[in-house]
C-alpha cells in the first residue's frame, strides 16, 4: 500500500520575519531564580503589575456607565467613533497644532498606532530611523513588512540626546520617516524644546515626516512639561502615537490613537486615506473603551496624574541614590516615563561576560530580574522600571549591591 505523503505546512515569510527582540532575547536566557528568595521583577513596563498604582475612581466609573447602558457592544467605525475622536482632538489640540476629529485615528493600543503609522509611510525595502537605545517594537513591526531600521545613537553623557550628525548620515532616498520617542522608553530622558527643534530641522531638510511616540507625554517628573513635537514645527508633518496605556495606567484596555498633524497638505493626497484603509484590517478599537474615552479624558483629575508621577519620581530617586554607591553600576537619572538605564562595568567583573550574563546571574543568585541592554541594541546596560512598590525597590537595591560586591574587582584584584 502506497504511503501518504507527510503534511508539510510552512509559515509565511512575514511570520518568520516578525521577531520581538525582548521576547527573543529573554526567552533564550536560562532564568532560574534563587529558590530561597522571592523574585523581584524590575523588567516589566506594566504600571498595573504590582497594584500600587490604582485607577482613579472616575476612570472606573466611566467604564461602568458605558457597560450598564448596553449600547456599546457592537462594531463601530474602523477609525473609531466620532465622539471619541472629537474628545481626543479637543484634549490634545493646541494653538500651534489644532486638531479636529478627522485628524484622530483610534487604534488597538499605542502599538497598533505604531504599526499603522509605519505601514502607511513605507513600502518593502524602505527604511526608517529609530533611536538606539529605543523601544524594540519598531524593529518588530518593520521586520514584518520588510522595512529596514537604521538606528541613530542617543548619547548618555548628554542625557540621551540624539546624535544629530550621525542621524543625518543614515538618511538616503529610501528613508521614509524619523521616529522620536519622547519621553523615552527605555531611557527615561525628556527632550527640551531646543533639542526637539534640532531634530525637526533635520527632518525638514530632508522632507521626512516624524513619527512621534508620545505615549509617555505628561509623565515628566520635575518642572514644566516639554512641548509635543508637533508644537515645535509648522514645517514637518507629524504622526503622533499615544494612548491610555501608561499615563492612564491601563495598558490592557488596548486603546490608542494617531494624531495627524499635517503640514503643507503633505498627508492629504494619500496618507489620510491610507490610514483609514489600514484601520479596516482589524475593524477598530474596543467599543467599550472608546465609548468611555470622552468621560475618561474629561473627568480624570489632575491629582491622579500627579500622584503617579510622585511615585515614579520617588522610585527614581531611591534607585539613583542606591545605585550610585554600588561598584560596577552607573545610573543615569531619568526625567520622565517609567524607566532608568544603568551602565554595567563588566570589565571589572571577571565572572560576568556582558549584560546578558549579568542579568542571568543576578536572577540565579538574587532573584532580581532586569532587562539587558541588548534588548534595546545597547549592550552592557540594564533597564529597570520605576513603577514597583517602594519596599521592593529598596530590597532590589540591597540584593543588587550584594551581587556586585561579590563580582566586582579593581585592577589589583580587590573588591
Amino acid at each position: 500500500m502506497e504511503s501518504k505523503p507527510k503534511w508539510n505546512i510552512r509559515s509565511s515569510e512575514a511570520a518568520k520575519n516578525t521577531l520581538n527582540p525582548i521576547r527573543m532575547i529573554v526567552d533564550g536566557m536560562k532564568l532560574e531564580p534563587n529558590p530561597k528568595k522571592q523574585v523581584i521583577s524590575l523588567s516589566i513596563g506594566d504600571p498595573t503589575k504590582f497594584g500600587n498604582l490604582p485607577l482613579d475612581p472616575s476612570i472606573a466609573d466611566a467604564i461602568h456607565d458605558v457597560i450598564d447602558i448596553y449600547k456599546n457592544n457592537g462594531y463601530g467605525p474602523s477609525v473609531g467613533n466620532e465622539e471619541a475622536r472629537a474628545a481626543v482632538a479637543s484634549y490634545y489640540s493646541t494653538n500651534v497644532s489644532p486638531l479636529t476629529s478627522k485628524d484622530v485615528i483610534l487604534t488597538s493600543g499605542c502599538s497598533g498606532a505604531i504599526n499603522i503609522a509605519i505601514t502607511v509611510l513605507c513600502n518593502p525595502g524602505d527604511n526608517i530611523l529609530i533611536p538606539r537605545p529605543g523601544f524594540s517594537l519598531y524593529r518588530t513591526v518593520a521586520g514584518n513588512i520588510d522595512i529596514e531600521t537604521r538606528s541613530y545613537n542617543l548619547i548618555p553623557e548628554r542625557n540621551w540626546e540624539a546624535d544629530l550628525n550621525q542621524m543625518e548620515e543614515l538618511i538616503d532616498d529610501r528613508t521614509k520617516c524619523i521616529v522620536v520617542i519622547n519621553p523615552s522608553n527605555p531611557c527615561g530622558s525628556v527632550y527640551d524644546k531646543k533639542h526637539l527643534m534640532q531634530i525637526t530641522k533635520v527632518a525638514a531638510r530632508h522632507q521626512l515626516p516624524i513619527i512621534a511616540d508620545e505615549i509617555y507625554a505628561g509623565m515628566v517628573f520635575n518642572g514644566e512639561e516639554p512641548p509635543y513635537i508637533a508644537d515645535i514645527t509648522t514645517e514637518v508633518p507629524v504622526l503622533s502615537c499615544g494612548g491610555t496605556a501608561k499615563r492612564f495606567l491601563a495598558p490592557g484596555w488596548r486603546i490608542g490613537w494617531i494624531l495627524v498633524h499635517d503640514r503643507h497638505n503633505a498627508f492629504q493626497a494619500e496618507v489620510y486615506r491610507g490610514l483609514f484603509q489600514l484601520t479596516t484590517k482589524i475593524l477598530g478599537p474596543c467599543s467599550i473603551m472608546e465609548a468611555a474615552l470622552p468621560a475618561i479624558l474629561k473627568n480624570t483629575p489632575k491629582s491622579f496624574f500627579e500622584n503617579t508621577k510622585k511615585t515614579l519620581k520617588e522610585n527614581a530617586d531611591i534607585l539613583y541614590s542606591g545605585f550610585e554607591n554600588i561598584p560596577g553600576i552607573t545610573p543615569i537619572m531619568p526625567r520622565g516615563a517609567m524607566y532608568m538605564m544603568c551602565a554595567v562595568d563588566v570589565e571589572h567583573m571577571p565572572n560576568i561576560k556582558d549584560d546578558m550574563d549579568f542579568v542571568q546571574k543576578l536572577m540565579e543568585e538574587e532573584s532580581v530580574f532586569c532587562l539587558p541592554g541588548k534588548c534595546f541594541e545597547y549592550p552592557n546596560y540594564i533597564r529597570v522600571v520605576l513603577s514597583i512598590p517602594k519596599e521592593k525597590t529598596e530590597e532590589a537595591i540591597e540584593r543588587i549591591e550584594e551581587f556586585c560586591k561579590r563580582h566586582y574587582t579593581l585592577n589589583n584584584g580587590t573588591s
